[in-house]
């Protein structure tokens, strides 16, 4: 039977049927001690693949974090490779050596250079490719969002990682933005009581840049033409699993996702190049909003939401309840506690920053001020260049990445089963039984 023709609910138990026998004893148990425990390093050599928007920032972040040397830049544009290269010399580190011969350069930076980690920010179809490039030659791997497209890219991730001892690590930012950083402290240390409910999503007015001819507006769009699902639930997903220990003595079970009518692309197109325009008469797959419930093994539901191709503000949605309380972000930030909070009524956030601001963001804030979307991005880099340095466990791991990027695919699966229920694969293979949270990390 082929892959597209098995009943959904069989996909949780595919690896598990195969590999029992090997992985759940050497291979497994092997896996997890490589992955957890690393030598410390006083300097974490970088290859960056990827120079465009994204790469740039992060190129940016690298070359202020103490220990971290950017060696080596891949772009298929010359120009991108050694704008980039010109900021690693100003910052006063050595020329980086320059890949640049195609689409697929970065195989000959894996192979020929002498790095510790390889981090891309390239479109999509290529983050598995780069990663498993990097861990197969002996390097670590980070990559922008998601980490993978489909399934088999989840599991390839996860079995090369396992297999090779070396980090895959998603670079989730919104992780480490000041509210969610806040509401995970919060968790901690029991403000919310026991967490019943969660919601969250992407919900971000994307239609120029899908119709723009540089930058995403290159490959990103042709997913919305054959793709229906939520295809970017990691911003809002990412921080919320978190607070629910997924991955780390739970896990996502089960979703349900549905999908509206596509109407936006096709009415913006109209306006922008004409209603007999290819663009306005062309079919997109991709409905404008695609709603999402996901059930945790613990219980605990999870409302994600995608919508990109709508007029709306920029939103996250995240809201976080729990047997004593809720906390939510948008369109403002607000909590209320029972026994704390005025009954009945919320409080702004701020309210709290005295008792639950989280630590990293106290400590990096300053050092964060005039990075990337208000400095979260740096202090995700900040944090995993100190992670490797230090030879500790980063703060999300390839089976996070597998995970979060699962819901794509799995969404995708349950809309063109006329919404039916998709069990999660368990990509730990029963070790998130015994991983212990993340707890609250500091710098």
């Amino acid at each position: 039977m082929s892959m597209e023709n098995r009943p959904l609910g069989s996909f949780i138990n595919r690896r598990d049927f195969v590999k029992s026998g090997a992985v759940a004893g050497l291979g497994l148990a092997a896996g997890h001690r490589a992955l957890a425990h690393q030598p410390s390093m006083e300097s974490v050599r970088v290859g960056f693949v990827g120079v465009g928007g994204m790469g740039t920032g992060h190129i940016r972040n690298l070359v202020r974090i103490e220990g971290a040397a950017v060696t080596a830049i891949c772009d298929i544009r010359e120009e991108h490779a050694k704008r980039a290269a010109s900021m690693v010399q100003e910052a006063g580190q050595p020329a980086p050596r320059l890949y640049t011969r195609g689409q697929r350069d970065f195989e000959r930076l894996c192979a020929e250079e002498d790095l510790d980690l390889v981090y891309t920010a390239t479109p999509w179809r290529w983050h598995v490719p780069v990663c498993v490039a990097a861990m197969k030659n002996g390097k670590h791997a980070a990559t922008e969002v998601p980490a993978a497209v489909t399934l088999e890219e989840c599991w390839q991730l996860v079995e090369t990682s396992e297999s090779t001892g070396r980090h895959c690590v998603m670079m989730e930012n919104c992780c480490y933005d000041r509210a969610e950083l806040m509401i995970l402290n919060m968790v901690r240390k029991g403000l919310l009581g026991d967490l019943l409910h969660a919601e969250c999503g992407y919900l971000h007015d994307l239609r120029d840049i899908k119709f723009s001819d540089e930058g995403e507006g290159l490959w990103r769009l042709a997913h919305s033409v054959t793709r229906n699902g939520d295809l970017y639930p990691t911003h809002g997903l990412g921080p919320v699993a978190q607070c629910m220990n997924v991955n780390r003595g739970n896990q996502f079970a089960r979703l349900v996702s549905m999908s509206s009518p596509s109407r936006g692309l096709n009415l913006f197109a109209e306006k922008k190049f004409g209603p007999e325009s290819p663009e306005a008469r062309k079919r997109y797959a991709l409905g404008d909003v695609v709603t999402t419930l996901i059930q945790t093994v613990g219980g605990q539901t999870i409302v994600v939401k995608h919508d990109t191709d709508s007029p709306r503000p920029y939103s996250r949605d995240i809201n976080v309840q729990g047997t004593r309380g809720l906390v939510r972000k948008y369109p403002e930030e607000k909590i209320h506690i029972e026994g704390r909070s005025p009954e009945h009524q919320w409080e702004p956030l701020s309210n709290y920053h005295s008792d639950f601001e989280h630590p990293l963001w106290k400590a990096m804030q300053e050092q964060s001020r005039g990075a990337g979307h208000g400095g979260m991005d740096y202090i995700e880099d900040y944090r995993l260049i100190q992670c490797l340095r230090r030879g500790t466990p980063l703060d999300m791991d390839v089976y996070d990445a597998a995970a979060l990027s699962a819901v794509s695919p799995l969404s995708e699966r349950s809309i063109a089963s006329r919404n039916q229920p998709v069990h999660f694969p368990d990509f730990t293979r029963g070790g998130w039984k015994k991983r212990p949270p993340l707890g609250i990390v500091t710098a």
